[in-house]
């Protein structure tokens, strides 16, 4: 079922080490053809105001620096294992986070995963790049049906075709993306039922659950010759148990907070990135830090925030933990309470309503 083609060839390149692949020549878009907007140029997405200014030498200085590479251990388990309920009805919401940016949200009666990745590696190939330290914090086989899944972008993080095989296989569930992926996720799993929007546009699900397309501050690409070539973002997703704002990937612009917050008000929750943010000269215009969360989560306004995209795959250069420690430095910095701004482990799950974010 799962067509297996543009295989990239340098074996173990990295999510992280896709970013300095030069330009390569486009007589067109492989994946997207449409008009030309702020944000696309008949060929290429980028990002608004911020050109791409990165290089191969760039990867090269950065791969070749011997100081400030902290190793990880072979394994990091976590503590928490999750079993989700067959489905979550009311006035609630129930995150459960299975690893690096991977997420199960069970609100108005849908189960609906964010950016799903159950391989043990996230690259182009099964025999070489970043491999977990713990396992997914929901089994494969534990997941309840799924009836929706959320793409933020194309990395390999976060686009697990094998995955999304087995998904569209056990389920068939609807997979909405930004635009572009489609194409990709098509060509190994045609029978994938895909739509793509774009930035600022919106679409419900249910009657209860609309799903709002808003810019992130990343890029995309799946090899070495498809460099935005489709869309990213991120997601506002209104719910019976509030606004909850998920961001994949992004770096610090602070106006694609503020004039998120104004568009649509404040969010109840932030699921915003902690990890693979060093070196910053390298990884700040893609990735932010937990002091920049820190600060995206005061810029929206909202009450609480979970953070991941740490502690499963080595993409960066700090250690394991240091994403946790630098938030509870940040929330301290701040005077917030830990207990607003949590960094996920895999495995656990939260329940949102009421007013209240407390552990499920």
């Amino acid at each position: 079922m799962i067509k297996r083609r543009n295989i990239l060839k340098m074996a173990g390149l990295g999510a992280a080490s896709l970013t300095a692949t030069a330009f390569a020549p486009l007589t067109g878009n492989p994946y997207y053809n449409g008009p030309v907007s702020d944000h696309f140029d008949g060929t290429r997405f980028f990002n608004p105001g911020r050109p791409w200014n990165k290089s191969r030498l760039d990867l090269l200085r950065w791969q070749m620096a011997s100081e400030g590479k902290e190793p990880w251990p072979e394994s990091v388990p976590s503590p928490f294992r999750d079993v989700p309920p067959a489905r979550v009805d009311g006035s609630y919401a129930r995150i459960a986070f299975v690893g690096h940016a991977s997420h199960f949200l069970q609100t108005g009666g849908l189960n609906i995963l964010i950016d799903p990745v159950w391989s043990e590696r996230c690259s182009p190939v099964s025999f070489a790049g970043p491999k977990r330290v713990n396992p997914p914090g929901i089994a494969f086989e534990a997941l309840p049906r799924i009836d929706v899944v959320l793409l933020t972008h194309n990395h390999y993080d976060h686009l697990d075709i094998d995955t999304l095989g087995q998904l569209v296989q056990r389920d068939n569930p609807k997979i909405i993306a930004p635009l572009g992926n489609d194409t990709i996720v098509r060509d190994a799993i045609p029978s994938a039922q895909i739509t793509v929007f774009d930035w600022h546009q919106d679409v419900t699900l249910n009657g209860k659950i609309r799903v709002h397309f808003t810019p992130a501050q990343h890029w995309s690409a799946r090899g070495l010759f498809d460099r935005l070539c489709a869309l990213w973002s991120s997601y506002i997703i209104e719910t019976p148990a509030g606004m909850i704002y998920h961001v994949g990937d992004t770096g610090f612009d602070p106006s694609l907070f503020t004039s998120a917050r104004k568009k649509y008000g404040a969010p109840r929750l932030a699921i915003l990135p902690i990890g693979a943010y060093e070196p910053r000269w390298f990884m700040k215009d893609q990735h932010i830090n937990p002091e920049e969360a820190v600060e995206i989560m005061q810029l929206l306004g909202a009450r609480d925030a979970l953070g991941h995209h740490w502690g499963t795959f080595k993409l960066t250069d700090e250690g394991v933990m240091r994403p946790q420690e630098a938030l509870d430095a940040a929330l301290d910095a701040k005077k917030i309470a830990h207990t607003h701004f949590r960094a996920m482990r895999p495995g656990q799950a939260f329940m949102l309503g009421n007013g209240t974010l407390r552990i499920a």
